[in-house]
């Protein structure tokens, strides 16, 4: 597998010129983020997730994680001191809030460091992912008491978290679940259950872990209104908040899996003897609602897996293309090979790949950009405007860059050829390991459900309308400068998003809306790649003047209008499947038709 290089100028080129972080850092709150720290902390970020990280990646799928027969579950010895590094150097801590140890950079800049670090190490990423989103969720909802004891401590990263939810019967319905948590007298409660696919719930890299789990109380409401959210940790905490007495948790097992495989996946039992302990995070009934700061915090971070994954794609499929050589192509010498990336169908594959990795990284940097505009931007109307925005995005990017991320992959191991097909390449596991972003974090097609009947209606559709005017002017940015074919390009999938999302708005049957769900989703998702892929474009088109020695800036024009030209207008061909209803999927058979 090759060295992985952190694509830094492609990253500094989407902060600067489309999601203009100089305006983000302006605002209060961010007075210590200037352009020089951040440049500094990137490359930086860039050098140890390249140096320390990546090496992990190809020796955490070989050997993966063990669990042994006291419960207990080992990582390699690179792994536990690679986390320590991570740790200390303060990776955990990027857009954590300064009072408890981070660094409080925007969320945006953030994003990027995780983007490297996914890049680097799929499976090692998921770990700090979830200890970020736990500290989040006790710094909104825990007491003070928490607060003193668990928060640096998570911020940090030296004590990790995890996410428990689901349960055997009780996967996407988390309704179902069936785990129970009983009061006691001195305030602290006692949990009992089974959970299972617990990403990071048992391992050795921390001294403690936190899980925060959803659990049913006492006589409460059936479905997820009786949910609530309670934080329980490995060990309980002494009285100078050290790790002490082992709590009720066991890892019963590990699953093995296609991939990721040096991420520990887990079977938690809770309450075997006398119950875990846990504490109530938030109000007892609202336990959806407070682990919504949790999930949708993971969201973009599963959806920059989706990015990491087609970043190293393109980056391992590159130098193979680039250095094997099989045939001739036309206009090449006479009786002499050609590096297959000379050839076009193999160019096509390989802008394919590209176009949607710059894509992904405009879309995911804008949609943090929109959270950190919704907590810091000065106006109010211009921070709720960004918030909605921000919500109606975040479910179309998890699900669209997943879904593009396993395909990128696939794309990669078939420019390989044959030598995709084998392991040592390592164009086989970017695959793998791809292939969970769909499933992860809510399926897509639940992801796909969120959008139409949730976010869409949202102020009468007045986030999704903003969202489309802001296309609009992209596309009459890229008049302005004369990319008029681009232009053109956006413009039209833009009327035809605007045509599907007006249809799906007015839609009558809740079930026709369901029916369209998925493909008005990637539908979707490919016009807001177009447009940032046209911004991009826009931006580089000006600076041109300024020079363009290694023609990075026509690259970047070239790659939008690759894009435009070549991938959207399959977004055009979605508005008939979007806009069918649900009768065609029930005339092509009952439920039982559909089974062999």
């Amino acid at each position: 597998m090759t060295v992985y290089k952190p694509p830094l100028r492609d990253i500094r080129f989407v902060l600067d010129h489309v999601v203009d972080l100089a305006t983000v850092s302006s605002w209060p709150g961010f007075e210590h983020v200037d352009p020089d720290l951040t440049r500094g902390v990137l490359e930086e970020a860039g050098r140890f997730m390249s140096r320390v990280i990546a090496p992990l990646d190809r020796q955490g799928d070989l050997e993966g994680a063990t669990h042994h027969s006291d419960g207990s579950v080992t990582l390699p010895a690179s792994f536990r001191s690679a986390y320590a590094g991570f740790v200390e150097a303060g990776w955990n801590a990027v857009k954590s809030p300064v009072e408890y140890g981070g660094h409080g950079f925007p969320a945006v800049v953030a994003i990027a460091v995780q983007e490297m670090l996914t890049s680097s190490c799929m499976a090692f990423s998921l770990c700090p992912m979830l200890t970020q989103g736990g500290a989040l969720l006790v710094e909104q909802y825990g007491s003070e008491d928490h607060k003193s004891v668990y928060l640096e401590k998570l911020v940090s990263g030296a004590w990790s978290g995890a996410m428990v939810l689901s349960e055997p019967q009780a996967g996407t319905d988390l309704g179902a679940i069936r785990t129970r948590a009983e009061p006691q007298d001195d305030g602290t409660w006692r949990i009992s259950g089974t959970k299972i696919f617990i990403t990071w719930g048992e391992h050795d890299l921390t001294e403690n872990i936190v899980h925060f789990v959803l659990a049913r109380t006492a006589d409460s409401p059936p479905g997820t209104r009786g949910l609530s959210v309670f934080m329980v940790p490995k060990f309980l905490p002494d009285s100078e908040g050290r790790p002490g007495i082992k709590n009720d948790v066991t890892c019963v097992s590990i699953e093995h899996k296609i991939g990721i495989n040096a991420s520990p996946t887990c079977v938690l039992a809770f309450g075997e003897r006398d119950g875990a302990v846990g504490y109530l995070l938030g109000n007892e009934h609202d336990g959806l609602k407070t682990m919504f700061t949790m999930m949708n915090d993971a969201r973009l971070h599963v959806a920059a897996e989706g990015l990491g994954i087609s970043e190293r794609a393109l980056q391992l499929a590159g130098a193979f293309a680039s250095s094997r050589v099989q045939g001739r192509a036309i206009g090449s010498s006479e009786g002499a090979g050609s590096p297959i990336i000379d050839h076009p169908d193999v160019r096509r594959n390989m802008l394919t790949i590209r176009s949607h990795t710059e894509a992904m990284r405009g879309l995911l940097y804008d949609n943090a950009a929109r959270f950190d505009a919704e907590r810091h931007h000065p106006d109010p109307a211009a921070a709720k405007r960004a918030g909605d925005i921000g919500r109606l995005l975040t479910p179309m990017a998890k699900a669209w860059c997943t879904d593009v991320g396993v395909d990128m992959a696939s794309l990669g191991i078939q420019i390989h050829g044959g030598m995709g097909y084998v392991e040592e390449t390592g164009a086989a596991q970017l695959w793998r390991d791809a292939r969970i972003g769909p499933i992860y974090e809510g399926t897509n097609g639940v992801q796909a459900i969120d959008l139409v009947t949730r976010k869409l209606p949202t102020g009468g559709g007045s986030a999704v309308h903003a969202y489309l005017d802001e296309i609009e002017e992209v596309a009459q940015s890229a008049a302005a400068v004369g990319l008029t074919g681009m232009a053109d390009n956006l413009a039209t999938a833009r009327e035809a998003l605007a045509t599907a999302t007006a249809w799906l708005l007015d839609a009558r049957q809740p079930t026709d809306r369901l029916a369209g769900a998925t493909p008005y989703l990637r539908m979707f998702g490919m016009v807001a790649g177009a447009r940032y892929l046209t911004a991009a474009a826009v931006a580089a088109h000006r600076l041109k003047d300024k020079g363009d020695p290694d023609g990075y800036l026509a690259a970047k024009i070239g790659t939008a209008a690759f894009y435009t030209g070549h991938i959207l207008p399959t977004a055009q061909a979605l508005l008939p499947a979007v806009t069918a209803g649900a009768a065609s999927l029930e005339t092509a058979g009952g439920s039982a038709t559909l089974v062999p």
